[in-house]
């Protein structure tokens, strides 16, 4: 705390502004101080070195075990004005968020109040960045902030205006960009899997059973080895929490291609017909409980032995 106190308030002397409107964010091996010497004394340099168009090296400079980048920038227009939203976020492994390893920075030139981007953004955030899940675990340090210049011709945004609608899907889609790269860079990462729950009695409970499925070992050690297994995906249903459920009920798609029905292997799957899909690097898993009519979308990728070299080796 005191090492996060003396950064802000060495970056506030530098930048005629308080301690207070500083916000900290850091990333590294958990319990390791981190060299404050070292950056305090680069912030003069940093501020120099600030450019409208540096965006891409910002996005590198927060890079750890990312193998890329991950930017968005995205345009609107508002009353035949421009507002442009820029993201940039890092994160690929230690993945579960509320939030994980993971930074975010947006900002827009747009005109709106504090409260009413903090909803926007606590919105964007509970559909993109805590939809995303690599290993299921958490980290201490996460963060995702936008921040308004209101620098843009374009009328004020509020809440009871027609533009409102259309800067906060603008914001959710750039958060929905981000937290996607991050999935895709997943440490050891070769698939993307989309879990799609349909059916359930209520939104958290399909995120629940989303996040079970993307969560299992088992899972996501079959989809790296491409093997259609689709007992793993029905026991991790099954163990998801859902009270009262009728397994009869629920059926499992691997893209279009049916794999469960009536509780159990549907009668017309195939190998042939799933290993077709699983040889893909992009997976739709979707899952319909036959419980209610809500839906919730999880990222995830799978196990490889790349992941396992990288955190065991995190150190040296």
């Amino acid at each position: 705390m005191q090492d996060a106190l003396l950064s802000c308030t060495e970056l506030a002397k530098v930048t005629g502004g308080a301690a207070n409107q500083v916000l900290p964010f850091s990333t590294g091996v958990i319990g390791q101080p981190l060299p404050v010497t070292k950056i305090t004394e680069a912030l003069p340099a940093a501020i120099k070195n600030l450019a409208l168009d540096n965006w891409d090296k910002a996005a590198r400079a927060i890079m750890t075990t990312d193998t890329f980048p991950k930017g968005v920038s995205k345009s609107i227009t508002i009353a035949g004005q421009s507002i442009t939203i820029n993201g940039i976020s890092k994160g690929a492994g230690m993945i579960q968020p509320n939030m994980a390893t993971m930074l975010g920075f947006i900002a827009t030139d747009a005109k709106i109040n504090q409260a009413l981007l903090q909803k926007c953004l606590t919105l964007a955030v509970e559909q993109s960045f805590n939809r995303i899940t690599v290993d299921g675990d958490t980290s201490t340090n996460d963060a995702c902030v936008v921040m308004a210049s209101g620098c843009s011709t374009a009328p004020e945004i509020t809440a009871d205006s027609e533009h409102y609608a259309i800067f906060a899907d603008a914001l959710m889609n750039v958060c929905k960009q981000l937290a996607e790269a991050i999935v895709r860079d997943g440490e050891g990462a070769t698939k993307l899997m989309r879990i799609v729950v349909k059916e359930a009695l209520h939104d958290e409970e399909a995120v629940r059973v989303g996040k079970t499925i993307a969560h299992s070992p088992l899972v996501k050690t079959a989809f790296f080895a491409s093997d259609p297994n689709w007992g793993r995906i029905l026991a991790a249903v099954g163990r998801s929490g859902v009270e009262n459920m009728i397994l009869e009920t629920v059926q499992i798609f691997l893209d279009d291609v049916c794999i469960v029905r009536n509780g159990g292997r549907a009668d017309d799957y195939t190998e042939e017909a799933g290993q077709k899909v699983m040889d893909k690097d992009e997976i739709t898993v979707t899952v319909k409980l036959g419980r209610g009519e809500a839906s919730q979308e999880v990222l995830t990728c799978d196990f490889s032995y790349d992941y396992v070299k990288i955190n065991a080796e995190y150190r040296t």
